[in-house]
């Protein structure tokens, strides 16, 4: 071997290792939060969160503060409890139309405690504010932890990354959850416990209206099911953005429980996919946001579909937002309700399934779109696409 080709090739085995160890320190910097980004100084968005040109979105923080004038269907929760028969039935069609027609929709008169909330969300707000030191004590990559500091979605398999950081919380059971819970600021625990506990409560009746409307008996087992059912907690916090054109909070994607109820403050970013357009929702005061799942749409075989939806970043101010995601338990398979299957027309769109196929799917693939529910799919005939 030439001692030319030896210089040669010792350079080019030099500048592979040199672009390895950048490319480890740039992962490393990048799975520690998008809020540690912005701690060390940085002044535009790293490649890594930057999305292709046809996904970013083309919405100007002029467009965020004016809003788009779409409004969300609002269910008013007492007229569903209302004494008044013709104003309940009103109030289930008017559920019914929502799930239907938005796969979303916003309650009013919930009976959450607005105190609460507002302490739930200054808490957690609170959270992100300390230093990195103080929040990495709950930095894990694993999906399955029942306490996880994390950003992305899956930040290790992702190919772009999101524009946020997380506290995701397994709540079920809520004791077993709460001694792995961040104790710093001092009075989170409390916040938590006191928020889970009424906004179970609230999903519940929800979910009780909702079966009602979707014509599907509610049986008391299927409802103790739910009350020991998943509870996933997760307090998102969206960082402003040197260039929120470029990324997104959260990507295109649907949920995988039954109804999501959330809380955000009054800054716009969240987006629904209606009618082959973005429509970007404005804060309703002291509204909870509920939409539906990837197993309603299994459990209600297609009737109500689970809806594609995102979340813009502007450049000025932080966004928080409080997710709540109920399903069945764990251990518990979904299935299209017996109800709603009809061997001569409507026949079964859907295959059975679990919580555990869905953590070994996004444990391997992007957590985007509706590329999960698609996997549980049938033809028409009932086999398998």
């Amino acid at each position: 071997m030439g001692l030319d080709l030896m210089v040669e090739r010792n350079t080019s085995d030099q500048e592979e290792r040199e672009e390895e160890e950048e490319e480890k320190a740039a992962k490393n910097r990048y799975t520690k939060g998008v809020k540690h980004l912005l701690e060390t100084g940085i002044s535009s968005v790293p490649k890594t969160y930057i999305l292709p040109p046809q996904d970013r979105p083309r919405v100007a923080d002029k467009d965020l503060e004016h809003g788009s004038n779409f409004r969300l269907p609002v269910i008013d929760m007492a007229r569903l409890r209302s004494s008044s028969a013709a104003d309940r039935i009103q109030a289930l069609e008017a559920v019914d139309k929502a799930c239907k027609e938005y796969g979303f929709f916003q309650v009013v008169n919930h009976g959450m405690n607005e105190e609460g909330m507002r302490k739930m969300m200054a808490a957690g707000r609170r959270f992100f504010e300390q230093g990195f030191e103080e929040r990495k004590k709950w930095m894990t990559s694993d999906i399955r932890g029942k306490v996880r500091y994390g950003t992305s979605f899956n930040e290790i398999n992702d190919t772009v990354l999101c524009w946020r950081d997380f506290l995701k919380l397994n709540c079920q059971p809520l004791q077993e959850m709460l001694p792995l819970c961040p104790s710093s600021p001092k009075d989170l625990r409390d916040e938590v416990v006191s928020y889970v506990e009424e906004i179970q409560v609230l999903f519940l009746e929800i979910m009780a209206v909702v079966l009602e409307a979707l014509g599907v008996r509610k049986e008391e087992s299927l409802m103790e099911e739910f009350e020991e059912g998943s509870h996933m907690l997760i307090v998102n916090y969206f960082p402003p953005c040197p260039n929120p054109d470029l990324t997104l909070g959260m990507p295109p994607h649907s949920d995988y429980g039954f109804l999501t109820l959330l809380l955000q403050d009054d800054i716009a970013g969240l987006q629904v996919y209606h009618r082959d357009r973005w429509f970007t929702i404005d804060p309703l005061f002291n509204s909870i946001v509920v939409n539906i799942g990837d197993h309603l749409e299994i459990f209600s075989n297609g009737r109500y579909k689970s809806v594609l939806h995102r979340v813009l970043v502007n450049s000025t101010k932080p966004r928080m937002s409080i997710a709540s995601l109920h399903s069945l338990p764990f251990s518990s398979t979904v299935r299209p309700a017996a109800a709603l299957i009809d061997d001569a027309g409507r026949g079964r769109l859907y295959k059975d399934t679990d919580f555990a196929a869905f953590l070994n799917y996004i444990s391997s693939h992007d957590a985007n779109r509706k590329s999960f529910l698609e996997t549980r799919k049938l033809t028409p005939n009932g086999q398998r696409g």
